[in-house]
């Protein structure tokens, strides 16, 4: 606490709390994020052997010098597998947030820009999609357009739609009469450019937070839904469908569920990090970080 002398008079001021910045927890998250974007990036030129070849007299091996994360139950390198999965894992996981996040994130800000019955409607349309069932959703999307990485991340996609409505809504009706918007439209501003110019500056980084903890949820979505059946057809490889694969030697092969657990769990932890530290950065309070 610092003294203030004030005509004799003495106070304690509290000083001015600092914030911190991001620890080395968040750089280790960031340093996964980026060793296994870029692995999935280069897939192709690494010196690893074909996710789908099999060695049915080597199935099941466990870690060696040839098979250095061992091999599945058909005899294909886990190590490849896994790599050739956090493909399909980040492309869904970054793909259908984009698709939350641009349509979402628009009907948000409008509705809370111009409330009435366009805000009415917005909501009431969030909570009936919030409503249906999700895998009946997405198992009636599967059975009619077919098992794709396509069709995985619109389903997704579309099913994230509510959340970043909400988001952008909130955080649109926070500002919506603030003096600078106030201000905007005593000078004569369209509702465009207050809506492009003036929130949609104060808005995107809430979302852009938001956005990284949605990617890391669409992760866990799309193994739940590849451990299901319901994601990749094989033999493309798709960590959900490894542990789902997995599952059935874990008596004798437990590696061959824990690994690609593994790496979604840390995955999803890093995304996780990042995005809410990016939260706390962004947050106007004191103390946030």
């Amino acid at each position: 606490m610092a003294v203030l002398e004030i005509e004799g008079d003495t106070a304690l001021v509290s000083p001015v709390r600092r914030r911190r910045g991001p620890g080395a927890l968040f750089l280790a998250a960031l340093f996964w994020i980026a060793a296994i974007a870029l692995a999935a990036l280069l897939a192709n030129v690494l010196p690893i052997v074909s996710p789908t070849d099999m060695d049915l007299l080597g199935k099941r091996a466990p870690p060696s010098a040839e098979h250095l994360l061992g091999t599945d139950q058909l005899g294909r390198d886990m190590l490849s597998r896994l790599i050739f999965g956090a493909r399909i894992s980040l492309t869904v996981g970054l793909l259908a947030p984009v698709i939350g996040l641009g349509i979402g994130g628009a009907l948000g800000m409008l509705a809370g820009y111009f409330g009435g019955r366009f805000e009415a409607l917005t909501v009431g349309g969030v909570d009936v999609l919030l409503a249906f069932p999700p895998l009946v959703f997405a198992l009636a999307v599967t059975a009619y357009l077919g098992q794709s990485v396509l069709n995985l991340t619109m389903v997704i996609g579309v099913l994230s739609i509510p959340a970043f409505t909400r988001v952008a809504r909130a955080t649109t009706l926070s500002l919506a009469q603030r003096e600078f918007v106030v201000a905007a439209r005593a000078l004569g501003a369209t509702h465009t450019r207050i809506l492009l110019r003036e929130l949609l500056p104060n808005v995107a980084l809430p979302l852009l937070a938001f956005f990284l903890l949605g990617v890391a949820v669409t992760i866990v979505v799309e193994g739940a839904l590849s451990f299901l059946g319901l994601g990749v057809p094989p033999p493309a490889p798709s960590w959900g469908s490894m542990i789902g694969e997995g599952r059935e030697s874990l008596d004798i092969a437990p590696w061959l569920a824990f690994l690609p657990a593994g790496f979604m769990f840390v995955t999803v932890l890093s995304f996780n990090i990042v995005g809410d530290t990016l939260r706390a950065l962004t947050d106007p309070r004191p103390g946030a970080l």
